[in-house]
């Protein structure tokens, strides 16, 4: 973790290829993309989305619960900002 404060907590995610997360949730957050990767997210349902991930690129996603795999042929590097 980054920072935690009244407003905000900020994540670093680092994964390897292969890198999977348990199942967990986020709050409405911003992900800025630090290195190109691919990603899958897995919701509590079973259903999948995958993601070519572009350094530099920023985006928001809604509340979720989410598991996430590194997949593709690089380590993913992304920084998450929980809004609260």
């Amino acid at each position: 973790m980054i920072e935690d404060n009244d407003k905000v907590r900020i994540l670093n995610f680092e994964g390897a290829v292969g890198t999977k997360t348990e199942m967990h949730s986020h709050p409405n957050i911003v992900a800025i993309v630090l290195s190109d990767s691919a990603v899958r997210f897995t919701s509590p349902g079973g259903q999948s989305m995958e993601l070519e991930l572009k350094s530099g690129m920023a985006m928001y996603m809604d509340a979720a619960e989410h598991a996430t795999e590194v997949i593709g042929s690089s380590a993913s590097h992304v920084v998450l900002v929980e809004l609260k």
